[in-house]
């Protein structure tokens, strides 16, 4: 990725001393940049440790360390036989986080492999960017590197990895899919926004320099390039919508917390798992396939109307072809029709009146105005819409844990929708200025 090296420094120590002040138990946090490939080198760019009273955070990198800049190359620390396996390398080519919960089991550690040494309990987790999203209109895609088995990593994957996060925890703190895991694979997700953003704001600026210095031949570079940072109008409504999902999935966390109702979704899906586990031989591919999408609903937050489509066509659906094929008995049925009912309506929960009158820690005209535009069918392009939410960020009655974060996403990705809007009309101002002069030659 092509970014100011001040812009990713303070992007990356930011979203440190986010995960730091979000998660008590952390004391020390690095980001790794992860070069375009083939070399796809791993670097260090910021590193730091918040004090006992937990107000400052410390930066610096460690004198001695093999991904200080200039960094490892993936040659240098992809799996190979007979060479210490590194957390790295997982984290790089399986695009999946590596926990660290017992250090002296950990089978990643360099120390432990080579010292006999344990090291500390540590996550780290991969900073994902669509390729489509990095690659739009930019050629054929980079060539892949292979790993020590001749296979091309990232191969049919829909991702990159931009960047590492790697979080240390005080002893005995950390599991694997903790909660401390899923916030800062949130989180990731966040600064995949960010550095998106910022690539896509430095591939502007480089059109417009390309522009300046040849005042002729600009008139086709400009309909060409800016005509691609335009078309990703529709990238930038995406990571709006994302954010509004995790902006519900927050507010529902806040509302529900004494509800008896803030597992339905969860206890639903699992009680749907075991129904497919029970349903015996036969359709072990459907079943596993139903079972993938079940689980992939739990991590989602759609808008109630979206969400209540999907899961009408991704599991009611397969459900009904599935109990069609192979009969049970009737009251699991009914308990399966149940339970999708149940995660219909946990879409609702967040907005649902009696929900917000039991939740007194914020007036009623303000509730009715926030559900109103996160759980709305809204352009996520509107500014007037966005501004709205971004005000309503700012009050802390809100009490959001990650309020501040989801505000500043928003402001940033704003803004770029903004510039893009401002290059889409210059485009055509510029192509219609074009298309004069050549009537007019002719």
């Amino acid at each position: 990725m092509r970014i100011d090296k001040s812009a990713l420094k303070w992007t990356c120590k930011n979203i440190i001393e986010t995960i730091l002040c979000c998660l008590p138990n952390a004391y020390k946090g690095t980001v790794y940049e992860i070069s375009p490939p083939p070399e796809i080198i791993a670097k260090r760019i910021a590193s730091g440790v918040i004090d006992k009273e937990r107000r400052t955070v410390s930066w610096g990198l460690p004198e001695r360390s093999d991904y200080n800049p200039p960094g490892k190359a993936w040659i240098e620390y992809r799996d190979t036989p007979g060479r210490p396996l590194e957390a790295m390398a997982w984290c790089v080519e399986n695009q999946k986080s590596w926990t660290a919960e017992k250090p002296g089991d950990d089978s990643r550690s360099v120390r432990l492999q080579v010292e006999g040494v344990s090291e500390d309990y540590y996550h780290m987790e991969p900073v994902l960017i669509r390729k489509d999203d990095l690659y739009f209109g930019n050629g054929a895609p980079p060539q892949y590197p292979k790993n020590h088995k001749g296979e091309t990593i990232w191969k049919g994957k829909r991702y990159i990895v931009a960047a590492i996060i790697k979080i240390h925890f005080r002893p005995h703190t950390i599991r694997i899919d903790g909660p401390e895991t899923e916030i800062i694979e949130r989180l990731s997700r966040s600064l995949g926004t960010e550095l998106l953003s910022y690539q896509l704001r430095q591939q502007s600026v480089e059109v417009m320099r390309q522009v300046a210095q040849d005042k002729i031949d600009s008139c086709n570079i400009l309909a060409h390039s800016l005509r691609n940072a335009v078309a990703k109008s529709g990238v930038i409504s995406s990571l709006i919508k994302l954010e509004l999902g995790f902006l519900r999935n927050q507010w529902e966390r806040v509302v529900l917390e004494h509800s008896d109702k803030r597992r339905m979704r969860r206890d639903a899906v699992r009680v749907l798992n075991k129904a497919l586990e029970d349903l015996g031989e036969g359709c072990n591919g459907c079943r596993k396939h139903l079972t993938r999408i079940q689980n992939r609903f739990l991590k989602s937050s759609p808008t109630p109307e979206q969400g209540e489509k999907w899961v009408r066509m991704q599991i009611e659906e397969r459900w009904n072809q599935l109990l069609a094929e192979k009969p049970i008995d009737e009251e699991l049925v009914k308990e399966i029709h149940l339970r999708i009912q149940q995660l219909k309506r946990s879409l609702y929960l967040g907005k649902d009146p009696d929900t917000l009158a039991a939740y007194d820690r914020m007036p009623d005209i303000q509730k009715k105005e926030w559900t109103q535009l996160i759980y709305g069918d809204i352009n996520p392009l509107d500014s007037r819409f966005i501004d709205k939410v971004i005000e309503i960020l700012e009050d802390p009655c809100l009490h959001l844990v990650y309020q501040e974060k989801s505000r500043k996403s928003l402001v940033y990705l704003k803004t770029l929708a903004q510039i893009i809007g401002q290059l889409e009309q210059d485009t055509n101002f510029a192509l219609e200025q074009v298309l004069k002069g050549s009537r007019t030659a002719g």
